[in-house]
């Protein structure tokens, strides 16, 4: 299952508000609560002709477009040894780095994401890449922090202090399997430690985040986590992907405070999107989110790649039609 469509089942019946203890903390205010967009394709895009309108219907720069909208940061991933598939490829340190600069230049705060493989990892897949499939534990750890370190040295050459650090991409079940999956909990807390590690030596004042999907599924939320803290993992924010639409989303609102007071690390909600042809459903869940996350002390929730649209894309779940205009779904981030 690809990245892409796996998606489709984030959107899935949300369960309880879990059994732990809720906790509170200070809501973020309205000045720091950050509305963000992870926008990979566009230079992809941009190279195949694909251009975006505004809501007038007037051709316009896409910053400027989800600037009107109250966007202030970007998201970005990064793969090890991609390949030159518009939609499933790109995104090396080299590309992502350019793109950084662009973010930068339009004013945006920068997302840095590393999957830790060549192309989608997510919930279901967390595949090495292809250089490091062979490696022992020792020599993977120290290929990881290389990469890292390489990575984040060429992103600072460049000009550019991200904003965020995200080390793994929807890590429920660890990364780089088997080496590093979450049933070998010493061995995943080492290489993300590693990860950890190198991006503070490089950028030290810049938070640190894991990812993990499916708040809905607690069990799967406290088996990383027990794990990970259980091993002396370190983090700074505890980034989560919820698709959840309609009554599926106060649920997951109560998960993600319940997260949150019980490991002790702030929340972003770092990937939201859903049907297109369902948009008024969209932005009304994307206002839920927003009011909620930020209602119990979270810092930000992102759109998981709204600017697609076909052909370049078959993912149903953006946020722009083949008109090239907006939907409905970008709504969401006004007044809220």
């Amino acid at each position: 299952m690809t990245g892409i469509s796996r998606r489709s089942l984030l959107i899935g019946a949300a369960g309880g508000a879990g059994a732990l203890a809720l906790g509170s903390a200070p809501a973020a205010s309205a000045a720091t609560f950050v509305k963000g967009a992870d926008i990979s394709w566009m230079p992809q895009m941009e190279a195949n002709g694909y251009y975006w309108l505004n809501r007038s219907g007037q051709r316009q720069d896409l910053f400027t477009i989800l600037k009107s909208y109250g966007i202030t940061a970007i998201s970005l991933r990064t793969w090890v040894n991609p390949s030159n598939s518009p939609a499933n490829g790109h995104c090396s340190i080299q590309e992502t780095v350019r793109m950084a600069q662009r973010c930068r230049d339009a004013g945006m705060q920068v997302l840095l994401g590393f999957h830790f493989g060549d192309t989608w990892n997510s919930v279901g897949v967390q595949k090495p890449p292809k250089a490091w499939a062979n490696m022992s534990y020792p020599q993977m750890r120290d290929a990881l922090r290389r990469y890292v370190d390489d990575s984040l040295t060429l992103l600072k050459a460049g000009g550019v202090t991200p904003g965020w650090v995200k080390i793994g991409n929807e890590q429920n079940s660890g990364i780089c399997s088997p080496v590093g999956s979450v049933s070998k909990p010493s061995q995943m807390t080492g290489l993300l430690n590693g990860a950890y590690d190198v991006s503070k030596q490089v950028f030290p004042t810049t938070p640190v985040m894991v990812h993990l999907a499916q708040p809905q599924k607690m069990d799967s939320i406290q088996r990383f986590f027990n794990a990970y803290r259980g091993n002396g993992g370190k983090w700074d924010i505890t980034g989560l992907s919820s698709y959840a639409q309609g009554s599926n989303v106060q649920p997951i609102i109560g998960n993600m405070r319940t997260i949150q007071s019980t490991y002790g690390k702030p929340i972003m909600h770092v990937e939201y999107g859903g049907p297109r042809g369902n948009a008024g459903q969209v932005r009304d869940g994307l206002r839920q989110f927003i009011s909620g996350t930020k209602a119990f002390g979270g810092l930000g929730t992102f759109f998981w790649e709204p600017e697609g649209y076909s052909p370049f894309t078959g993912y149903d779940m953006t946020a722009w039609e083949s008109n090239r205009r907006p939907t409905a779904a970008m709504d969401g981030f006004l007044n809220v």
